[in-house]
């Protein structure tokens, strides 16, 4: 919490406590605490200005200089609850030999369940990256993530696991959403402006890491890339776990050759399919010394996205 500034006049928490003691009607309340006045549309950009500087206040308080963003599905389970779809799957289908519909999700199922090792490696790196957060007060490469289950759940169970924050930045959806239990609760956020949300991915990032995933993964990766292709925010570390499934995904070949996008454009991503070597992408890049274990100097503080 920051420190009180001594003074002659009462703090807000002060005056909002002594208003709390009066019955008025709204336009007396006090603006900060009415709760109808803050949700006008005219108050947007205060909203917008307020997700802006909680996350940014709490994570100086806690010392997150930098961060590694990791982006993928969140319906890539860990392996025994993909076997266990695929059995269910299965099940159903040998009931039902006839229905289309039944087969077709045996075919998802099995898919998922050769996914699922992206979940284990997700694990891996976040246990690997987090052994870079090595002093008490101030930490560099802390695993940020959406916040929800599948691959973010991964990433920061790994950070977990090896006694390390991990961040998370949700947001509500229309469907129920919410943190995974591997989270460093205070450091754990809830947006309700994408666009916000996106920039504090960004903001810290010494790397981006994305698995395979759908369109909430696809809208993360492009933006960051956009970003870095126009010189918007400066080149890291963009690392697509899984080849084969991102050139099935995307055909950036093709891109180039009808003259969407420059050769050079392809070089923003690079494709990588084990933690150890994600993390030696970034350590290279970073000049770090070691492979994930052992002191680790500290970098300077990336620049983030244009104001």
């Amino acid at each position: 919490m920051s420190p009180k500034i001594d003074g002659p006049f009462p703090s807000a928490r002060d005056d909002a406590k002594l208003a709390e003691q009066v019955d008025s009607n709204p336009a007396y309340r006090l603006a900060f605490k009415d709760e109808d006045f803050i949700l006008r549309d005219d108050l947007r950009a205060v909203r917008l200005q307020l997700e802006q500087m909680k996350p940014e206040i709490l994570l100086r308080e806690h010392g997150i200089r930098s961060t590694v963003a990791v982006f993928g599905s969140a319906r890539i389970p860990e392996l025994a609850v993909a076997e266990q779809h695929l059995a269910e799957a299965e099940s159903a289908a040998r009931a039902h030999p006839d229905n289309a519909e039944m087969a077709r999700k045996v075919g998802v199922a099995r898919r998922m369940l050769a996914n699922a090792r992206y979940y284990q490696e997700a694990r891996r790196l976040g246990e690997i990256v987090s052994t870079c957060c090595t002093h008490p007060n101030e930490c560099d490469f802390v695993i940020l993530t959406g916040g929800g289950p599948g691959i973010m759940e991964a990433a920061n169970r790994g950070a977990h696991e090896s006694g390390a924050k991990s961040v998370a930045l949700n947001i509500v959806l229309p469907m129920e959403q919410k943190p995974n239990p591997f989270v460093t609760p205070e450091l754990s956020f809830r947006f309700h402006y994408f666009a916000m949300r996106k920039m504090h991915f960004l903001h810290r990032a010494k790397a981006l890491v994305v698995f395979p995933g759908g369109f909430g993964t696809l809208d993360e990766m492009f933006e960051a890339a956009t970003l870095m292709q126009t010189g918007k925010i400066e080149r890291i570390p963009f690392l697509l776990f899984g080849k084969e499934y991102w050139e099935r995904v995307l055909n950036l070949d093709t891109m180039v050759s009808e003259g969407m996008i420059s050769p050079e454009d392809k070089g923003i991503f690079q494709f990588v399919e084990t933690a150890e070597e994600a993390w030696h992408h970034i350590a290279t890049f970073w000049s770090l010394n070691g492979n994930g274990g052992g002191a680790v100097p500290a970098p300077q503080a990336p620049s983030g996205p244009a104001d």
